[in-house]
């Protein structure tokens, strides 16, 4: 569990980066915020949630026992 955890941590950080450096820079458009239409306008806030939420899974993955 905690190896799952530590996988859809990553995930969540480099969807959540690859939003930010988009919105910052405009350059390099691939992740899941710019993908989704229903996020059109709420990019920067979903960027920034899927950040908090991978900060949320390693401190959950590091309070588990390793199996």
């Amino acid at each position: 569990m905690k190896r799952l955890l530590e996988f859809l941590g990553f995930l969540a950080l480099v969807q959540g980066t690859g939003g930010l450096v988009y919105e910052i820079t405009g350059k390099v458009r691939w992740g899941v915020t710019q993908q989704w239409s229903v996020l059109h306008g709420y990019e920067i806030y979903a960027s920034i949630a899927l950040v908090v939420l991978a900060l949320a899974l390693f401190a959950a993955a590091e309070g588990r026992k390793s199996e």
